[in-house]
């Protein structure tokens, strides 16, 4: 006999005990008991988020200003409401820039104090963010 296997000589060939009280650990749980840990936890996502493109807004000239300011004029002077297409600049929530958004649907309500748009749809669009405007053919 060896030194070691005289050293557990006693409980070398015991059975393996099982608890009465408790179900096993899947194997699956066990083996995350024993799997590596993020050290830096939310850098992955950090890094995801510096990596998330974003746009920049263009700023208008005054002439294409005055353009969209008379399409929006001749929207909501119309008896019938005409849909259109608003393309906008939506802001990024977490970080500088954004994206340009476009929402269709008929003007519902033009809140002047608040600089925006209501839709139909229920779109809420700003109107100094507007980049352009396509109106549909008046049938």
């Amino acid at each position: 006999m060896t030194e070691s296997q005289s050293k557990y000589a006693d409980i070398i060939d015991r059975p393996h005990h099982v608890s009465a009280k408790r179900a096993p650990m899947p194997r699956l749980n066990r083996a995350a008991q024993f799997s590596p840990f993020a050290a830096l936890t939310g850098y992955d996502d950090l890094i995801q988020e510096a990596a998330r493109p974003t746009s920049v807004q263009l700023e208008l000239d005054e002439s294409r200003k005055e353009e969209l300011n008379a399409a929006l004029v001749r929207l909501m002077q119309t008896e019938e409401p005409r849909r259109a297409a608003f393309t906008y600049f939506q802001p990024d929530e977490r970080k500088s820039g954004g994206r340009y958004v476009t929402a269709t649907g008929c003007i519902r309500r033009c809140d002047a104090l608040n600089g925006v748009l209501l839709l139909d749809t229920g779109a809420v669009i700003p109107i100094d963010h507007i980049s352009e405007i396509e109106a549909e053919a008046a049938d």
